[in-house]
């Protein structure tokens, strides 16, 4: 680590650890300078508490990952606060925090709301998806109609008919699915979270157990990025697909689908709005007061 970099980390460390009100943490005492003092923090890191100070100072040597995240918990970092220390520490981001996820919050899924000719979802690196649009529940699936804990994608690809017979080759997608899954889970850390899914995979399907064990491994951008689909309702459909990061989590991203042809375009456009004025007819018909209510 240079100089320069050792100082700026110092510099970082002692103005998170000045924010901080000790009192909350059950220190006591009277204090010259706000915040924790170095012992403390080195105390709530588990870390000796003179190359703590070493490091404030600009002198204490590149610190491994486990120190760099004990000293991230004894300071409250945020998930950025925490990325920049990784960055200054080691040149790197830290590993990916995997969290349960329920769902997204409105603007992004105002965001895919807006692609309405483009079938969209949010998934984790579990491969569940936690939001999508109108146009994926018409052209993919209908998430809605499934309890959460089933909207995983392999699950679908390998164990629905339904969706299988919508690929227009399942062999080809779902090898890709596999090894970009496998290397998904690896970046995120989830090597020991994904054993009961595989395993659920490979006792009910063979074909997902015949893949797996091949041990492919994928990235998203191999290939031509182009799904084809024999859709029962709106024909032959190709889409190109890219896949975005989600800003401040890292453990989501965002597939979208993007229609090749404009007639494509605007049969999914006009299922999908179709779909939502039948949405909207339920949810009005439903909330709308009975008559006999006002007769009591």
């Amino acid at each position: 680590m240079s100089v320069n970099a050792a100082q700026t980390l110092g510099d970082f460390l002692r103005s998170r650890r000045t924010r901080l009100d000790p009192a909350s943490f059950g220190f006591s005492g009277r204090r010259r300078t706000p915040g924790l003092r170095r012992e403390e923090v080195a105390q709530r890191a588990n870390i000796s508490s003179t190359w703590y100070t070493w490091l404030e100072q600009g002198r204490g040597g590149a610190p491994s990952a486990v120190v760099l995240e004990r000293i991230c918990a004894a300071l409250m970092l945020t998930d950025a606060e925490r990325e920049h220390l990784f960055m200054l520490g080691l040149g790197r981001p830290p590993e990916v925090r995997y969290r349960s996820v329920d769902g997204v919050n409105p603007r992004l899924q105002r965001v895919l709301d807006s692609l309405d000719a483009s079938p969209s979802i949010v998934k984790t690196a579990m491969w569940d998806v936690v939001a999508w649009n109108q146009a994926a529940a018409v052209v993919l699936t209908d998430y809605s109609t499934l309890p959460a804990g089933q909207r995983n994608i392999l699950r679908f690809l390998f164990g629905d008919p339904a969706v299988r017979a919508k690929q227009h080759d399942w062999e080809s997608v779902a090898r890709f699915v596999v090894g970009t899954f496998r290397a998904d889970v690896a970046r995120a850390g989830l090597a020991s979270e994904v054993g009961d899914l595989v395993d659920d995979l490979r006792r009910a399907n063979p074909d997902f157990d015949r893949m797996w064990r091949e041990n492919q491994v994928l990235s998203h951008g191999d290939g031509e990025n182009v799904k084809r689909l024999l859709h029962p309702t709106l024909g032959s459909i190709e889409m190109e697909y890219s896949l975005f990061a989600v800003d401040g989590r890292p453990d989501l991203s965002m597939l979208v689908y993007t229609p090749l042809d404009a007639l494509t375009a605007e049969r999914i456009r006009a299922a999908a709005a179709q779909r939502r004025s039948m949405a909207a007819q339920k949810a009005s018909t439903r909330n709308a007061p009975r008559l006999h209510d006002g007769l009591r």
